[in-house]
């Protein structure tokens, strides 16, 4: 194990992810012939190493996370934005609810917009946008904004729709 200093690309796993993804963390740990008393000792004497390998374990991760995602949604009060981040492109379909007594995180406020999308209360804008040199990076900013992934079940919906 050579020293050297990781700068990380996208941000380190929370604690619940990490103690998720704790046998691919020991395969991780395994590949560069850590054993567990040698992680066990490398915490306790040189924690700023112990550290640098929880964020390029966190890197590789994530990389491998956004290279797979392909629907993001970020759903506040009156708005969504929902991302199909396709093979060339990033394409958004944003929704904007009208009505200032809705709140789309909630079942009555998501019922009341099913009943309601076809309204003049309800504006949609469609646009789309190539990546930039990084693709993962571009879809991890959304994620940090607030977007999750999901299976895109909203996205096909709209996009069924608007059609």
């Amino acid at each position: 194990m050579g020293l050297y200093f990781w700068i990380m690309k996208y941000r380190r796993l929370t604690k619940e992810q990490l103690e998720e993804l704790h046998p691919e963390f020991i395969n991780f740990l395994a590949t560069q012939s850590i054993t567990a008393e040698e992680w066990s000792r490398l915490k306790e004497e040189k924690p700023k190493v112990a550290e640098e390998e929880l964020d390029v374990f966190s890197d590789l991760i994530w990389e491998g996370v956004l290279a797979n995602v392909r629907y993001l949604e970020n759903i506040s009060e009156q708005h969504m934005h929902l991302f199909d981040l396709t093979e060339k492109e990033m394409k958004l379909l944003s929704v904007k609810v009208l009505n200032p007594n809705i709140d789309l995180r909630t079942t009555e406020g998501f019922a009341w917009f099913k009943r309601n999308f076809q309204s003049d209360f309800v504006e949609y804008v469609t646009a789309s946008k190539a990546y930039s040199q990084d693709k993962n990076q571009d879809k991890f900013n959304i994620i940090q904004q607030g977007a999750v992934i999901t299976k895109g079940e909203l996205y096909q919906w709209f996009d069924e729709i608007i059609e």
